[in-house]
Formats: structure tokens, C-alpha cells, sequence
């Protein structure tokens, strides 16, 4: 590997030519960036995002709450189109400072309350509906740590491997390797703990595995970045098995067609108001996002 010609200024500065794919929506600033009042349904939940592995996590718990008899967890899902800047606009910065999807509107009490990241979001609802986190203390410890574990360690996947691998304008080989050799450790973390258990809380099905699976079980399946061959998922076979179970629940098959605007027509449904949607729903009309954004 040759060295690189590339010398960093002694000051940083935004060359916004340099932002490849994303640069029309990468900015150095926080903030608004134009008007933009978002929608509101019937229902108490309103979620705004988009069908990417962090905005599954939350359509997939909600459809699982749903399944499991929570008529509470009743949802309205709008569309953020992220690479039509969406997220900068001044409804949705209200509800999400860091303008990243998704983000949740709780109306069910006295006085709204916004939640934002998606691991906040899960673990709101797991305990405002008592399911899908473990009631004994261990257990529950153990279900809240995996849970942790996934938002520190994704960004290495996505803004770090994803990124370089699939994304970036220049191949560089020492980012691939740094960020790849990253993401096969924790596939290996994740393979060695599922030798032990079913889930990753132990027994049971929990909040912890419906944030891991879009993102790992996605790569384990191949549905994130084209890389299975490139990591040799298929070798991390306790994975493997997790990753197919979870996705053969029917719950997890609708959550993640909700605000999904890209792929396959059927596999699609831009707004979700009610169970009906998901057998009335049509093909977009209007500009799809570009490619799978991850």
C-alpha cells in the first residue's frame, strides 16, 4: 500500500466537492434549513423515518407490539426522504435536534413528548407497553447492554465500513481494511454470544435483537452493501440461524416495508396509518430515494 499524497491543513474547511454521494445533504452545521410543518395522523404514535436499518428497528418493534395485542401501539409512519434533506427541515429539527430518522412523537399522555435516537425510541416503548424487554433484573441488564452495544458499535458498519466500501468517491484501501477487519470482530462477538443462547438476552426475543438485526442480520442475509462475500458472512453460522429466524417472523417482514420508497414495489409502503395499508399498498408515484440508503 502506497503512501498517501494527502497532507492535512492546519485548519480544517468545508470543501463541500469532497462529499461524494452525500454531498448535497453533508453540512459541518446543525439546524434548519428550511420551513417545513410535517404531518400528523390519528393515532397517539407518530414516527418519522425512513426503511433504513435504523429506522427498521423502530417499525419492527411496532409491529411486533402490535402482533403481541398492543392496540396502543397504533402508528402513523411518514416518510423522511434523507437524500432530499427532509430531516433539516424545521418540524422534523424540532423533534430530532440531530436531524438523523427516526424520530417519534408520543401523544398518548397529557403533554407530547419527542423521542429521538433510535435506541431511545425502543427502549421508550418497550417500557411504556411492559414487553419485548425482560422483567427480571439480570436479564434485563443483559438485554439493555446488547442494546448499547449496537448503538456504539453500528456507526463502525455503516459511517465506517458502508461508507468506504459502498459509498465513498475513492476506493481506500486502508479504510476498507480498518473499517472491514472492525465489522468482522463484531460479527465474531455477535456469532460467540449466540452459541450460548437463542437471543441476545438469553431466551428471550427482546429489544436487543430487533435493534442488532437490521443491521447485522442484514449483512449476515446480504440485504447491506453487497458485501457478503467480501466479509464471509457465511461463516459465522450461529449468526446465521439468528439472523433467519428473526427475519422469518412476520412482524419483522411488514416493519421493514414501512417507509421503505426503494427495491422491489411489493416490498414497499411509503406511509403506514393502519394494518390495512399493508394490503392496499400501491407503487410510489413520485421520486423514490436514490438507491438503499443505509
Amino acid at each position: 500500500m502506497s503512501d498517501s499524497p494527502y497532507t492535512p491543513p492546519r485548519i480544517w474547511e468545508w470543501n463541500k466537492e469532497n462529499g461524494g454521494r452525500f454531498a448535497s445533504i453533508n453540512r459541518p452545521v446543525a439546524g434548519a434549513t428550511h420551513e417545513r410543518v410535517l404531518p400528523v395522523g390519528r393515532h397517539p404514535l407518530q414516527l418519522y423515518s425512513l426503511a433504513t436499518p435504523n429506522g427498521v428497528k423502530v417499525t419492527v418493534l411496532l409491529e411486533e407490539l402490535l402482533a403481541a395485542g398492543h392496540r396502543g401501539a397504533e402508528y402513523d409512519a411518514w416518510p423522511i426522504q434523507i437524500s432530499d434533506g427532509d430531516q433539516f427541515g424545521s418540524g422534523f429539527v424540532a423533534l430530532n435536534p440531530n436531524s438523523k430518522i427516526p424520530a417519534l412523537l408520543d401523544r398518548s399522555g397529557p403533554k407530547p413528548i419527542r423521542v429521538f435516537e433510535s435506541g431511545a425510541i425502543l427502549l421508550h416503548l418497550a417500557e411504556k407497553f411492559g414487553a419485548f424487554i425482560p422483567a427480571d433484573a439480570a436479564t434485563r441488564t443483559e438485554c439493555l447492554s446488547w442494546l448499547f452495544w449496537q448503538m456504539g458499535s453500528a456507526p463502525y458498519v455503516g459511517g465506517g465500513f458502508g461508507h468506504f466500501y459502498a459509498y465513498a468517491p475513492v476506493k481506500i484501501e486502508y479504510a476498507i481494511d480498518r473499517f472491514a477487519m472492525e465489522t468482522k470482530r463484531q460479527l465474531d462477538v455477535l456469532d460467540r454470544r449466540l452459541a450460548e443462547c437463542e437471543f441476545l438476552a438469553g431466551a428471550e426475543y427482546s429489544i436487543a435483537d430487533i435493534a442488532v438485526w437490521p443491521w447485522y442480520g442484514g449483512l449476515a442475509l446480504g440485504s447491506l452493501y453487497g458485501a457478503a462475500e467480501f466479509l464471509q458472512v457465511q461463516s459465522y453460522a450461529n449468526v446465521q440461524r439468528w439472523a433467519a429466524a428473526i427475519a422469518a417472523r412476520p412482524a419483522v417482514q411488514r416493519g421493514r416495508m414501512v417507509n421503505r420508497t426503494w427495491g422491489e414495489p411489493g416490498e414497499q409502503l411509503h406511509e403506514r396509518h393502519e394494518a390495512g395499508d399493508f394490503d392496499t399498498k400501491t407503487e410510489d408515484k413520485g421520486s423514490p430515494a436514490a438507491g438503499a440508503p443505509k
